[in-house]
C-alpha cells in the first residue's frame, strides 16, 4: 500500500535520509525507532509528503505522490494522509468535535456533515463525553486522542505518527498505543509511527531500526 524507493535527503552537506527503501502493507502497523539524529522524523516527513527528497519516490496505492502538482499533492495529504505528532496542535479556541472536524471542512465537507462525523470519531477514541470540551479542558492523553480523531476522521489510507506518547506519562501511552492496534482492527487502519520507546515499538507488527539516515535493522514482533 505504501512503497519507498531510494530515497535521498541532505541538508547542507549532511545526508539525513541515504537510500531508504521501504513497503508497507494495507493494515500493518510498522514502527520506525533509532538514536536521536537517525533520520526517523525526516524518513516520517517524505512518505507524507511534508517534505521533498532530493531523489526517490514514494508511491501510495500507486499514486506517485511527489508527480503530482503541489496543489493536488496537499488535496491528496488531505483526504488519504493522517498526522499525528508530538504536540497535539489542537487549536485552542476550538471545542474538541471542531477540532477534530477541521480536515472535513478544508476538504468541503458541510459543517453540519463534519461534525456529525467528527462526533462519532470521538466516540471510537473513548471522548464521546468531550464533546465540547476545549483542549485546555482536557488531559494530555484526552488531548492526543482528540488529535488521533482528527487524524482518522477522513479515513485515511495511512497515519503517520511522531513520537505520538513522547509527552504522555507510560500508562497513557500504553493506552495510545492499545487505542492504535483497536483502530487497525476495526477499520482496517495503517499506520507508520516513530517511537523511542522500545516496549511500545514491540507492540506494532515490524519494527524499523535507523541509524545515519539507513534502515539497518528489521523485526517482525509477532
Amino acid at each position: 500500500m505504501l512503497v519507498a524507493e531510494n530515497l535521498f535527503k541532505k541538508y547542507s552537506n549532511l545526508t539525513v535520509v541515504n537510500g531508504v527503501s521501504l513497503n508497507i502493507a494495507k493494515g500493518e502497523i510498522v514502527s520506525v525507532t533509532g538514536a536521536s539524529g537517525a533520520g526517523k522524523s525526516t524518513l516520517l516527513h517524505l512518505l507524507g509528503g511534508l517534505d521533498k527528497p532530493d531523489s526517490g519516490q514514494v508511491r501510495i496505492n500507486d499514486t506517485d505522490l511527489f508527480a503530482l502538482p503541489e496543489r493536488k499533492q496537499a488535496a491528496f495529504r488531505n483526504k488519504q494522509m493522517g498526522f499525528v505528532f508530538q504536540f497535539h496542535h489542537l487549536l485552542p479556541e476550538f471545542t474538541a468535535v471542531e477540532n477534530v472536524a477541521v480536515p472535513l471542512w478544508i476538504s468541503g465537507t458541510g459543517k453540519s456533515a463534519a461534525l456529525n462525523e467528527a462526533k462519532k470519531m470521538l466516540e471510537v477514541v473513548g471522548l464521546g463525553s468531550r464533546l465540547d470540551n476545549k483542549p485546555s479542558e482536557l488531559s494530555g492523553g484526552e488531548q492526543q486522542r482528540v488529535a488521533i480523531a482528527r487524524a482518522l476522521v477522513n479515513k485515511p489510507a495511512v497515519v503517520m505518527a511522531d513520537e505520538p506518547t513522547g509527552n504522555l506519562d507510560s500508562n497513557n501511552a500504553m493506552a495510545i498505543h492499545k487505542l492504535f492496534i483497536d483502530l487497525r482492527n476495526q477499520f482496517g487502519q495503517t499506520f507508520v509511527m516513530i517511537t523511542h520507546n522500545e516496549e511500545l515499538a514491540a507492540m506494532t507488527d515490524r519494527t524499523l531500526v535507523m541509524k545515519d539516515g539507513k534502515i539497518t535493522e528489521e523485526r517482525y514482533n509477532k
